[in-house]
């Protein structure tokens, strides 16, 4: 009886292990598609005034389909040794040679210059983009192709020729680099991540500063120069204000900056001991913080320069960190203590029907939407690696949950990318805190920013 019993046991913890497992699989799937083509791309080469930065170009290039994990990328230790420059270098594969008794037929190999020499073994690639660079009129300009290689018919291969400029400087080498990696995620309907913005808390001017880069951590600039504490920013959706927490008047308030001008914009903060974590509605209008002006920090809402302020929550616990849903607009997640540790919560706009997401075991903070609405990113302390902050996604509905980080030392702070395949955070896993990427399965991680510590990145586009 007691054996049955033991296997009974058994039988269930196999069934429940596998049926998390699978939920696992289809908040994964729903993100990052599993079936990728393999995709080939060559280094391009420079002539003229263009060959010393040609190296930045074929970078940019490999680091953005890679990054983008919509392919397998082909190791170019594969590749032929004479791949075409041009599409009057692609011959037609000629016809293999007859077998000796009993023997297969040797297929054609052109050395690179034959469709077969790609999609065929070692390189098996069912995507070939090749092309050049050269100096044209002081300008940086690149031929780049796209051939599907498992087509036979040269003519009926190509997926696109197309010319590019750019000034003769490593920014237009890189920008070119991002133009024609862009025209190849557009044959697959995937968005490119150029000309997105990171925001980012920095200390390597000696104090908690505002910083801007690029996505792929390129063109780094101070925001602010306040030489105090400031933090937590975030940008509106059409990306023209950012609004952060500063203590450089004494009590932390917040403060607005318009990324058009470059200047800040008067924000009425309400008399309290505390303004902090601001976020924005949907439609840009209004802006949600926390205020400690009744005694415990409080979600409020107040139009975007800080007048018409009405309270939304309402308990006896410390409550930040507010964020919209971007699709729906009439609800909302944010971080409190009302049930003991920090749990992320969800209640509607108006303050009603608040319900904790979380399990209630850990802390649980930092709350994202997904652009599509339907679930968070967020850091927990709850996992397969108790005691560190790992980074979390939950489809909100089904509440279910998959890990993202795994004993890497603190993760925090995820945001998403416009795209919603991409997520950025901050982690101390080489040691101070720094600036990661990574795709929203937790693959393709890549630290972005090196001086300094680095931390609470927000992603717009």
């Amino acid at each position: 009886m007691k054996k049955t019993i033991s296997l009974s046991l058994l039988a269930v913890g196999f069934l429940a292990a596998l049926a998390y497992s699978q939920s696992q699989d289809r908040i994964k799937i729903e993100i990052i598609k599993k079936d990728k083509p393999k995709i080939a791309l060559p280094d391009f080469r420079g002539a003229g005034g263009a060959g010393p930065l040609v190296d930045t170009f074929n970078q940019t290039v490999f680091d953005d389909i890679q990054r983008s994990g919509l392919f397998n990328m082909v190791a170019k230790s594969f590749y032929p040794l004479n791949p075409p420059q041009q599409e009057s270098d692609l011959r037609p594969t000629p016809a293999p040679t007859p077998g000796r008794r009993g023997e297969p037929p040797t297929p054609a190999n052109c050395g690179g210059r034959c469709l077969t020499d790609w999609s065929g073994s070692p390189v098996n690639a069912t995507l070939l983009g090749f092309g050049y660079a050269a100096e044209q009129g002081g300008q940086f300009v690149v031929f780049g192709h796209l051939y599907n290689a498992s087509v036979a018919d040269v003519t009926g291969a190509k997926l696109f020729r197309k010319l590019y400029n750019a000034p003769l400087t490593a920014d237009g080498a890189r920008k070119l680099g991002h133009d024609y990696a862009a025209d190849i995620l557009a044959q697959f309907g995937a968005p490119s991540l150029a000309g997105s913005k990171i925001y980012f808390i920095s200390t390597r001017t000696g104090s908690k500063e505002i910083w801007s880069m690029d996505f792929d951590g390129s063109n780094q600039k101070p925001i602010t120069s306040f030489r105090s504490i400031t933090t937590f920013p975030a940008v509106s959706p059409d990306g023209t204000r950012l609004a952060f927490t500063t203590y450089a008047k004494g009590q932390p308030r917040i403060m607005m900056y318009s990324t058009v001008t470059g200047r800040f914009i008067p924000f009425l903060n309400p008399e309290a001991p505390m303004n902090a974590t601001p976020g924005f509605s949907p439609d840009g209008q209004s802006v949600l913080f926390s205020s400690s002006i009744s005694g415990f920090a409080q979600i409020y809402i107040a139009n975007l320069d800080g007048s018409n302020l009405r309270r939304l929550s309402t308990s006896r616990a410390i409550e930040v960190e507010p964020k919209v849903n971007p699709k729906t607009g009439t609800d909302m997640v944010f971080v409190s203590g009302r049930g003991g540790l920090q749990q992320i919560y969800r209640m509607n706009m108006d303050g009603a029907d608040p319900m904790r997401l979380t399990t209630g075991e850990g802390e649980a903070s930092n709350p994202a939407w997904h652009p599509d609405g339907k679930a968070i990113a967020f850091a927990w302390t709850r996992g397969f690696a108790p005691g560190n902050w790992n980074i979390f996604i939950m489809d909100v509905a089904s509440r279910e949950t998959v890990q993202l980080t795994h004993g890497q030392g603190r993760n925090e702070n995820p945001s998403w990318a416009p795209d919603g395949r991409h997520l950025v955070f901050s982690s101390n896993r080489a040691g101070g805190s720094q600036i990661f990427t990574m795709l929203a399965d937790g693959t393709e991680v890549k630290q972005v920013t090196t001086q300094g510590f680095n931390e609470k990145p927000v992603w717009t586009k």
